[in-house]
């Protein structure tokens, strides 16, 4: 990265930033086996961003701590975004595949035309993480399922005037992540120090939002209200980024997220995303009777 000292952050320069359009808490709500999860996306108040399905925050100790968790269950026609911010989760799948997502890890998995598997704590104690639903066009809901899985030392970073970044997928400070995103997808993990400020752009057409995970923060207008953790706010079309502020005197943390829209049907039946009910109607089909991708799912048991 540049030593330069400019005011405004090296290759992060936003021209027209984007305003907050929406703001709302994501509130507790049981999950899985004595699981319970923020949702902020995939709740009545937002049912979907184009791309995004869901956001959940899993937390706690007492919240998500062995035997409590996400026990065996499907996928069809998206991606599930998993980021590991405390504890350690282990993941087990009906063609084998398995292992432990640790602090800071992430796991990018394309259930495409199906997968079934488990996510469940790797021990008693605390366990924090965000998981995102990333809807996929028409082309891609039936491919192979995949991983991409990276662990923590391996993200790339950067860091600049009091700000620290993790590069999940796309670019930051002229810094790309390695992630193949099959709906073009930024993800952003920021951490401003007290009086830091922050230029983020982002491609003009794409929705965007903010998560807040630590901290209070100003975002869009110098003179807005600060936002604290756990809640979402959604930025409006027509800028070219977003600003932040941390006016505070402590850590301020969030994520930022920006994909490009679809604009397709979405037919939703739990955890199976599709274009047509008739398509929907297939996928239980298939599902029930372990065909067409769900051929493992009638002896398998994680």
């Amino acid at each position: 990265m540049s030593s330069s000292s400019s005011s405004s952050t090296i290759n992060n320069v936003v021209n027209e930033p984007r305003t907050v359009v929406r703001k709302f808490l994501a509130k507790p709500q049981h999950e899985g086996v004595g699981a319970i999860v923020r949702r902020s996306i995939g709740r009545f108040e937002l049912k979907y961003f184009d791309p995004f399905l869901v956001l959940d925050e899993f937390s706690s100790g007492s919240l998500l701590s062995a035997p409590a968790g996400f026990p065996d269950h499907p996928h069809r026609g998206f991606e599930t975004v998993t980021y590991m911010l405390q504890g350690a989760l282990t993941h087990e799948d009906f063609e084998g595949h398995k292992g432990t997502i640790g602090v800071g890890d992430l796991q990018w998995m394309t259930a495409g035309r199906g997968i079934v598997h488990s996510e469940m704590p790797a021990a008693h104690g605390t366990q924090k993480g965000l998981q995102l639903w990333i809807n996929l066009s028409s082309k891609y809901k039936m491919i192979e399922p995949g991983y991409q899985e990276i662990m923590s030392k391996d993200i790339a970073e950067a860091s600049k005037d009091g700000v620290k970044v993790k590069i999940i997928a796309g670019e930051s400070f002229g810094i790309k992540s390695p992630v193949y995103t099959r709906t073009p997808t930024l993800y952003l993990d920021f951490t401003l120090k007290p009086g830091a400020h922050l230029q983020q752009p982002i491609p003009i057409t794409w929705n965007s939002f903010v998560y807040v995970i630590e901290g209070e923060g100003v975002f869009g207008n110098y003179k807005s209200t600060p936002t604290t953790a756990h809640h979402i706010l959604l930025l409006g079309l027509g800028g070219d980024g977003v600003c932040a502020w941390n006016k505070s005197s402590k850590v301020l943390r969030f994520v930022l997220v920006g994909g490009e829209p679809l604009g397709e049907p979405v037919v939703q039946f739990g955890p199976f995303v599709m274009n047509t009910q008739q398509e929907i109607d297939q996928t239980i089909e298939d599902y029930e009777n372990c065909k067409n991708g769900f051929e493992n799912a009638e002896y398998w048991r994680s």
